[in-house]
């Protein structure tokens, strides 16, 4: 799977934005301009204000207007008739200063040069186009944007069309100011970018490093379809474990168990992992009696051995019939007569591998049309008990006479029974679809012992949704064409056209 990478949408990455000191456009031009229009201004206003009388008894001072080191001559002494007339100055020297400023600030893009203090650093320019024209606005009524206080003298930070004091420009996720050159905005929220990526750049849920792009810029990853589990492509090829019941692969914080055939189990499917056969003789007794509850009773005794995946894949190459599940088959109904190698006694925990095990070769002579049901060891409870509920449908199936069947009928039918049983145990409230099995609700509860976790139940839906998202023919297709004839004339109908035409109903 191939992304680009996944800012919010009206996400942009930012030079840091406008500082703002005094402004300035060209220092020599303004104090030029302003120079020769004070110098007007005082002139006409001292030649007014001396009356044509000479220097006055007042005297001028000379003072000082910031780092200009302009001297302009001090103002007589105010009269109330004189209060209008200097009311009229401040305003025109308002304006002078406004229009000094506004002239500066003219320039291309609205950026100007800047002056900053000594502990914030240089100053730079943004890469940014500007949120909007700047414009003069008379001391105080700028209001940093942070702590909603009057900005006033000093440097500030001009940003997304408002300001902000040096020390209120902050990042929305980790709380600290923002001094790098560069940040991130997603809306009007700034952020550090190493924390804008913490936050979107997905991380590989196996190694917990960030997903790595490829070669034409985009995050490439793998996504399980049911667990959602992330993770870097190259997991895939580098020896990760993956859970031989779940699919999960093995993260780096968390150790799977070892099993002693090769296969590796996680902590969940380990909680009701089924071991030997002595521990999964009450849940196949109990699928039995599910079956029974569906008026599909096995009156033979058919044995049911765990065993390991090398005795399995030994039965599988003895067998004549059947059409198994590649790459790796979990159960076989047998209909031949062998020596099968079966798990008697569980094996026990020693650190992360299971050790211990106690094995016994077992002939199995043929009774009836099925000689034994066998089961893989060390799979969670309800994905044994699927496995047995499709192995023990291929038996009812030998033992009521229907023969020769296409794998897509045969196989399909059987994940049918395998899905309803899985359904009963997930989803006890569900409607049964046999509809003439009114035994089969207290069947299924008699086969639960005590409550389900919420994490064996999770597992129950993915096994649940492997049967319906399964991609081959036989048992993928098999199943959803199967399921809709039961879902459309329910199962006994669905069996008895099976049985007269080798076909399900249309």
């Amino acid at each position: 799977m191939a992304s680009p990478p996944p800012p919010s949408s009206n996400v942009n990455h930012l030079s840091h934005p406008c500082i703002y000191g005094d402004f300035v456009s060209s220092y020599t031009e303004r104090k030029s301009r302003l120079m020769k229009w004070l110098s007007k201004l005082f002139k006409t206003s001292s030649s007014s204000g001396r009356g044509g009388g000479g220097r006055g008894s007042g005297g001028y001072n000379p003072h000082f207007l910031g780092d200009e080191n302009m001297a302009v001559r001090a103002p007589a002494a105010r009269t109330p008739e004189d209060r209008p007339r200097m009311k009229k100055k401040q305003e025109e020297l308002d304006r002078a200063l406004a229009l000094s400023l506004s002239e500066g600030m003219g320039k291309p893009n609205g950026y100007n040069h800047l002056r900053t203090d000594d502990n914030y650093g240089r100053a730079s320019s943004s890469a940014y186009p500007p949120n909007g024209n700047l414009q003069y606005h008379p001391a105080g009524y700028r209001v940093c944007a942070g702590c909603h206080c009057e900005i006033g003298h000093g440097n500030y930070l001009g940003c997304m069309g408002t300001y902000f004091h040096p020390n209120c420009f902050r990042c929305h996720a980790c709380g600290y100011p923002i001094t790098e050159q560069e940040f991130s905005l997603s809306g009007r929220d700034p952020y550090h970018k190493a924390c804008f990526k913490e936050l979107t750049h997905p991380k590989c849920e196996v190694c917990f490093e960030f997903i790595p792009t490829n070669a034409a810029g985009l995050i490439e990853y793998r996504c399980h379809p049911f667990w959602s589990q992330k993770y870097c492509p190259s997991h895939e090829h580098d020896n990760t474990a993956r859970c031989c019941s779940c699919e999960r692969l093995e993260s780096r914080n968390v150790r799977y168990y070892s099993l002693e055939d090769g296969r590796r189990l996680c902590l969940e499917c380990m909680e009701s992992a089924i071991m030997d056969t002595g521990d999964c003789q009450p849940l196949y007794h109990a699928i039995r009696d599910y079956y029974e509850g569906l008026n599909m009773k096995i009156d033979q005794q058919i044995p049911m051995l765990l065993v390991e995946r090398q005795a399995l894949n030994e039965a599988i190459v003895g067998e004549k019939n059947g059409y198994h599940h590649m790459p790796e088959t979990r159960g076989l109904c047998l209909s031949e007569e062998q020596t099968v190698t079966s798990i008697q006694r569980r094996p026990r925990i020693g650190g992360r591998q299971l050790v211990g095990m106690r094995t016994q070769p077992q002939k199995l002579t043929r009774k009836c049309e099925v000689t034994a049901i066998l089961v893989l060891y060390g799979l969670p409870r309800l994905l044994t008990g699927a496995i047995l509920a499709h192995e023990l449908m291929h038996g009812w199936l030998r033992l009521k006479g229907y023969r020769n069947l296409n794998p897509e009928v045969e196989e399909g039918i059987c994940q049918v029974l395998s899905y309803m049983w899985l359904e009963s145990e997930v989803l006890p409230g569900s409607s049964n679809r046999a509809s003439t099995s009114a035994a089969s609700s207290s069947s299924s509860s008699s086969s639960k012992k005590g409550g389900k976790s919420e994490v064996e139940n999770k597992l129950g839906e993915f096994f649940m949704n492997q049967i319906v998202n399964d991609a081959s023919p036989a048992y993928g297709g098999g199943f959803r064409a199967a399921n809709a004839a039961v879902n459309k004339y329910g199962l006994r109908r669905t069996l008895d056209h099976i049985l007269l035409t080798g076909n399900f109903p249309l």
